[in-house]
This record gives C-alpha cells, structure tokens and sequence, in this order.
C-alpha cells in the first residue's frame, strides 16, 4: 500500500512538471509572436502607404522599332536609294555604322546592299567611308565656270545638276553675269550651257547672216529625207512608204498649203542663239 500511495505521488509530480513546461513553452511562444505581429502590421502600414507600382508597358520606341524593321527588309533597291538620297542631300562621307544610325539601312549585314553600293557608279568607296560621287568633281562657282569654258560645244545641264547643292544657283548667276549662255537644246528640250568668254568675240560676216537668212528647207518630207541621205544620215520616217500604204487603204494625203516666209522676229524659236550676230537685225512687228 506505501508503495502504491509512493508511486501515485511519483505520477503527481511528474504531471505538475510537465505542465510547468508546457505553460513556459507557451509564455515564451505568446512573447515572440507579439514583436513579429508588430513588424507584420507596421510593415502592412508602411506599404499601403507607398504609391502603388505602375503596370508595365510596352515600350515609346515601338513605333520606330517597327519602321526600321520595314526599312532593313525592304527591296535591295529601295534600301540603296535611301543611301544614295542621305549621301546626295548631305555631301559627307559615312561608315557603314553611320549609314546605319542615320537612315537604319544596315550596310554590313546585308551583303546585297554592301555589293551594289560598291559599285554603284554614284557612289565612292574607299574601304571604309561611302560618299556621293558627281560626274563632275565641282566645288564652288568658280570651278563650274572654268568647266564649262572647257566645253565650247556646250555641256548638259543634266550633267552638272548633282555636282554641288548649289550648282543650279550658280548656273543662274553665271548667266545673269553673261558668262554662259544657258539654251534649250532643239532635239532634246534639255538646257545647255556654252561658254561666254569676253575674251573671245565672235563677229560673224555679213555675207554669211544673208546666207544663213537665205536657207529655205525643202517642203515635202521626202525632198528632206532624199538630202538628209545624201549627208550620209539615216532619216527617222519614211514618207514614201507611208504614203504608199495610205494609198492602198483608200486614204488620200491633204494638200499641203503653201508656207508663207516668215522673217526672224523675237517670237522665233532660235536655235543658235549662242551666235547672237546672226541675229542682230530683227524685224520685230510694230517696232
């Protein structure tokens, strides 16, 4: 019986033991929850606090990512006429790096374009720079002058237009200062410019303006393609031949009416008036 009430005591002790510990264990866990609950609330504050993070968007550039995307898988020929258009309006010499950052056309990664700007004939390359090539190495006014009094048959007007960005001002100029003489060329309808040296007057004979005042030109077509062969030039028609076919169809030629010869006057269309002495006595009505 002492031993049964010993271990009942025993069992009682160990129990109060237990519960000792477990109401510690629990104090300990009340006191460290407390401080973290406290950070979580005040972290909760703080955020809520803060301005909200914006969404993400795309990006401002797109528009232009786009465009240089078209740009780079465009024709091999629209992209080289970009080039050409930069290296023309600017006058600079550019790397391919510089072509790139100026008008998106990447020269180096596309071997298509690389080729044929290399041997593009209004292009220079160097090995490291492209440039814009004239036809004719002009810089100023002066140059285009001493050019154009190499050509005393006269140079196109076509062939001077790209030389410098203000070659056309410069032909104007020349003019009004009766350096060069600027004409339309009969054939063509294109400008020509011929040389106005003082230096060398032309002065031309009496007997030769009569002459050349004299000259009438045959009035049918094929008195004029008869004296064109006889020169050794091949006619552009054939009058003969077409007539002969109107024929066959039943289509009669309307008569020809008989010109009347007209004087030069101010009014006529000159077409060497780069040789103003023949013209120099005008029969100019109501003068």
């Amino acid at each position: 019986m002492t031993s049964l009430h010993e271990s009942l005591n025993k069992f009682k002790k160990q129990q109060q033991k237990c519960q000792s510990t477990l109401t510690s264990i629990a104090a300990k866990a009340g006191s460290s929850r407390a401080p973290t609950n406290q950070k979580a609330t005040h972290a909760g504050a703080s955020s809520s606090a803060k301005s909200p993070v914006p969404a993400a968007k795309f990006s401002n550039d797109t528009e232009r990512l786009q465009h240089i995307n078209s740009i780079r898988k465009a024709p091999v020929g629209a992209q080289i006429k970009r080039v050409i258009d930069l290296l023309f309006e600017t006058r600079q010499a550019f790397t391919p790096e510089q072509i790139k950052e100026a008008c998106y056309v990447d020269v180096n990664a596309n071997k298509a374009v690389f080729d044929s700007l290399r041997n593009n004939p209004k292009v220079s390359y160097d090995g490291k720079c492209f440039a814009y090539k004239s036809k004719h190495d002009l810089k100023d006014k002066s140059q285009l002058l001493v050019l154009i009094r190499k050509y005393p048959e006269g140079i196109a007007v076509i062939d001077l237009k790209d030389a410098y960005p203000t070659v056309m001002e410069d032909l104007q100029a020349l003019k009004a200062a009766g350096q060069i003489w600027l004409l339309s060329n009969f054939d063509s309808q294109e400008d020509i410019a011929y040389p106005n040296d003082p230096r060398v007057p032309i002065k031309v004979d009496d007997d030769l303006k009569v002459l050349f005042r004299d000259i009438e030109l045959p009035r049918d077509m094929i008195d004029i393609e008869k004296d064109l062969q006889k020169n050794g030039m091949k006619p552009a028609t054939n009058t003969a031949k077409r007539r002969a076919m109107a024929q066959v169809h039943g289509i009669t030629p309307k008569p020809k009416q008989k010109k009347k010869k007209h004087e030069i006057s101010k009014r006529t269309k000159l077409t060497n008036a780069h040789l103003p002495e023949l013209f120099q006595n005008l029969n100019v009505p109501g003068s």
